[in-house]
Order: C-alpha cells, then sequence, then structure tokens
C-alpha cells in the first residue's frame, strides 16, 4: 500500500476518484438493500433473499478487484543498482537516427535507465510501466502488464452491478405488485413511498450513467488486448507510419493474447482476483539491462 501511495501520490485526482468510486458503490448497496428490494414488488418474492446475497457478492468482487488494481505493481521497470552514464542524451549533440522497433530497447531520459520493449513513462508516477495503457485516476496507479486483468475484472463487475441495480428498480417499479393499487398501499405511508421513489430515481441513474461509462472502457481494454496495441502504441505507430520506419507487429491468435492478460489457467478463473497461472515463476522476469549488458 505504501508503494502504490509512494508511486502516484502526487496525483490530487487519484485521491479522489477512487473516494467517489467507494462512494458510490457503499450507496449503491445501500439503496439496493433499504430502498429497492423492501418494495411490494420484491419483499414478498421468493427471490429477494437471493437478489440480496447475489447483489452483495457482486459488490465484494468489485471492491476486491479494485483493491488488487490499486494496489497491485503494473509492471514497474526496475532501476539499476548503479547509475548509467547517459550524458551524451543531455548534451544535444546530434546522433544518427536509428531504425526502432517495439522490440527494442530504448533509453527513457527521464528515469536515466534502459526501457524494455513496449515499456512507456508515466509522468505521473515518474516511473516506467511495461506495457503501460494508461494511468488511471479510479485506481490512483497506472494500468500495465500486472494489473491489467484486475483493472478489467473492477470494470466488469461494476458493469454487472449497474445492471443489476437497473435492473431490480425496473422490477419494483414494473412488477405486477408495484404498480397495482395494493402493492402501492402496501408500501407505508406516503413520505417512505417518496423517499424510496427518490432513493430508485438516484440509483437508476447513477446505474445507468456508470455502466454506459465502465461498458466503454471494458470494450476499449478488451479490443486493445485482442489486437495486441495499447492506445500509446497505437498513437506511436500512426506516427511511424506516416514516416514508413515501422510495419505492422505480427499478431497473435486472441485466445493467446486473453491468456497472456489473464493467465494460462481455467477460462473460470479468469473471474476472480488471483493469479491464474498454472506453473509458479511464469510471469515476466524484470531486469534492468537488456541481455546483452547482463
Amino acid at each position: 500500500m505504501a508503494a502504490a501511495a509512494g508511486r502516484c501520490g502526487r496525483d490530487p485526482c487519484g485521491a479522489l476518484c477512487p473516494l467517489l468510486t467507494y462512494l458510490g458503490v457503499g450507496y449503491a448497496d445501500y439503496a439496493v438493500l433499504a430502498h429497492v428490494l423492501p418494495q411490494p414488488a420484491l419483499r414478498g418474492s421468493p427471490w429477494c433473499p437471493f437478489h440480496a446475497a447475489a447483489f452483495n457478492l457482486i459488490v465484494l468482487l468489485l471492491l476486491a478487484c479494485h483493491a488488487r488494481a490499486v494496489l497491485a505493481d503494473p509492471g514497474v521497470v526496475p532501476l539499476p543498482d548503479t547509475a548509467i552514464d547517459f550524458s551524451d542524451l543531455r548534451s544535444g549533440a546530434p546522433r544518427k537516427p536509428e531504425r526502432q522497433s517495439q522490440e527494442d530497447w530504448t533509453v527513457c531520459d527521464r528515469c536515466e535507465a534502459y526501457r524494455p520493449p513496449r515499456a512507456h513513462h508515466c509522468r505521473i508516477c515518474h516511473r516506467c510501466v511495461r506495457r503501460m495503457d494508461h494511468h488511471c485516476p479510479w485506481i490512483n496507479n497506472c494500468v500495465g502488464e500486472l494489473n491489467q486483468k484486475y483493472f478489467i475484472q473492477f470494470l466488469f463487475y461494476a458493469g454487472l452491478a449497474s445492471l443489476y441495480a437497473a435492473g431490480l428498480v425496473l422490477a419494483a417499479w414494473l412488477g405486477p405488485a408495484g404498480r397495482s393499487p395494493a402493492g402501492m398501499a402496501a408500501g407505508g405511508d406516503v413520505t417512505n413511498n417518496h423517499v424510496q421513489t427518490a432513493h430508485c430515481i438516484i440509483l437508476l441513474l447513477e446505474s445507468l450513467f456508470f455502466g454506459a461509462f465502465v461498458t466503454i472502457v471494458f470494450y476499449d481494454q478488451v479490443m486493445s488486448i485482442i489486437t495486441d496495441k495499447t492506445p500509446l502504441e497505437q498513437l506511436r505507430n500512426r506516427g511511424l507510419k506516416e514516416m514508413n520506419r515501422e510495419g505492422p507487429r505480427p499478431l497473435k491468435p486472441k485466445l493467446v493474447l486473453l491468456r497472456e492478460v489473464f493467465g494460462r489457467g481455467f477460462v473460470l478463473c479468469w473471474l476472480f482476483p488471483w493469479s491464474c497461472s498454472t506453473a509458479p515463476g511464469t510471469g515476466p522476469m524484470y531486469s534492468p539491462l537488456p541481455s546483452r549488458y547482463v
């Protein structure tokens, strides 16, 4: 936790957005349990305890995935034990242009260290991150090679919770018991009905807007995996394509790309916030230097 705070502690938005996330999720759970499920259309149903347990299970998984995405190392490139002389980078002397590809090691003039293939420097964390997708204020961390799985799981459960909450509100309003005069009378006094209606409207709006947002981001994340291109790499490739300096990288099968992110275990394990590698030590090996210098 201290390492995560140290990496991104300078971002005020990164401290506010996770707090807003927890407040939004907490309010949704409160509204479902205290104002939606007690509605006449749902409280008399034998499915009411199931809905309460299922929604809280989704919320629990959502919070667990979010915590893993916040606290996990996104793939920070380690710095060398001894300083490396990169004074020629600061001298401003013209250097012979070299043809580079995404599979080449480069030099980060900010970290003053070698940078492995597909790593990028984060201006907020002030470190290079392997296969960096973007810096996300909602998790106060970078989305990179080692925590992208947990970030996508968080988006999935956030969208699922939004859909579930919206469905419960609509079921409470449109169900036979909810529309009948007897059901409305059974809801209690008028003031209590107004309070429940207000909470249902707020919850429905929150579910629609937040659900649409996380669905778009979830789609973008999945597409970046199956196309094997992060948003930063897409921008870089456009510039290289205009200069005709680099051709397209051979594309791996989609299932292979998904397993690189979610693990090589059973597909069902992709839904849970833990490692799915079938063998220990199969994760990426980190080195501060290219292999020719090791």
